[in-house]
């Protein structure tokens, strides 16, 4: 009987040994990424969707040491899931959220699971996924660290948008275009940014139900490449906010066509159609009112620029008045000059014979040079 690659541990160890598998995560503490990755086994987060996204970012998040993950699909894994990553072909027929816990406990025991194979958009369904955000923390009845939306379809994009709002609890939504080559990430707080009905996809303004175009035998492209480059960003972000290094992002895109990653924070819109999402609006503006306005920094004066170097450059202001035809902005500008020369008169012969004696010079360099 083949036995564990390793015993359990009781916390983690920056002790470089091959046994360890947190030695090269608690390198990040020693380097000074992060200040304590240790914390990573006190948090706990909800993976809802566990396909191409939601599969890989819970094996990301599980060999990262995280202290409990949640995992919520009703889908079974399929042979036709197999062009993406983590399922494999003899896990076929059971559900998601069991194959994925099999696989994921193998990895790392040190992790909690939950799973529970049920849709959310159901009135009980949604009752019971709200709980469990509320109270499904690592220490028992306390909310979840963060929420993840790794699902496919507005429905359940909506129902967790629901869910977080009426918790006042952040989460990231996630997603893969229809055409396999372009996705994104969103992290959303109540009141803060927009919220995922704040500005609805195109085809749901448009009045189409999404369940009419999925036709029998049509089904959506999908790659591997790109699943696990979105499924990298979220869980990234997801660190970083969990363990607060760096900057999170808001809103995070990916072309695979141009290699092309942009940023943007979307601001929530008054007149949301979710009027939870409104009132929280509401609460985050009276909170940024209560708070202290903000101290005056008191810069410290400018000294001038050191003239020191072998050109002779130093930094002047510029004394002449700026006209209503100048380009140059009203405030203070400085420009480069030479450092004055003493001139010298000299007649037209002198300068003759000084060009004269340069080129021979230079033409002494050149010869010296080629030798």
């Amino acid at each position: 009987m083949a036995q564990p690659y390793r015993e359990k541990i009781d916390k983690m160890s920056s002790e470089v040994v091959d046994s360890n598998p947190y030695s090269r995560l608690m390198a990040l503490k020693k380097m000074g990424i992060v200040n304590n990755y240790e914390d990573i086994k006190n948090q706990s987060v909800i993976i809802v969707g566990l396909g191409g996204i939601g599969s890989v970012a819970a094996e990301m998040l599980t060999r990262c040491g995280v202290g409990k993950l949640l995992l919520f699909d009703y889908d079974t894994v399929e042979i036709a899931n197999m062009n993406r990553l983590f399922f494999r072909p003899d896990q076929a027929g059971l559900s998601k959220t069991k194959a994925a816990e099999q696989t994921l406990q193998h990895i790392n025991p040190d992790v909690s699971f939950e799973t529970y194979n049920y849709n959310i958009t159901t009135i009980d369904s949604f009752e019971h996924f709200k709980s469990r955000i509320e109270k499904g923390g690592i220490v028992p009845d306390t909310p979840v660290s963060l929420v993840l939306g790794c699902v496919d379809n507005f429905e359940a994009r909506t129902a967790i948008n629901q869910a977080c709002l009426e918790l006042n609890r952040s989460w990231m939504e996630s997603g893969v275009s229809e055409n396999a080559i372009s996705g994104h990430i969103q992290f959303i707080v109540p009141g803060e940014t927009a919220c995922f009905q704040c500005v609805p996809p195109l085809i749901v303004a448009s009045g189409i139900d999404e369940r009419t175009l999925k036709r029998e035998g049509v089904c959506a492209a999908s790659l591997p490449t790109t699943m696990g480059i979105v499924a990298g960003m979220l869980i990234q972000n997801t660190l970083k906010y969990l363990l607060k290094f760096g900057e999170v992002s808001y809103l995070l895109g990916y072309n695979a066509l141009l290699d092309y990653f942009p940023k943007d924070n979307i601001k929530p819109n008054p007149e949301c159609s979710n009027s939870i999402c409104v009132k929280q609006q509401k609460a985050y503006q009276e909170y940024l009112k209560s708070l202290p306005p903000p101290v005056a920094v008191v810069q410290e004066p400018q000294t001038k620029p050191s003239t020191e170097n072998e050109w002779g450059i130093e930094l002047v202001e510029d004394e002449q008045p700026t006209t209503a035809t100048s380009t140059k902005p009203s405030n203070t500008q400085f420009e480069y000059t030479y450092e004055k020369k003493p001139t010298v008169q000299v007649n037209e012969e002198t300068k003759v014979k000084v060009n004269e004696s340069s080129l021979e010079d230079l033409m002494a360099q050149l010869k010296g040079l080629k030798k």
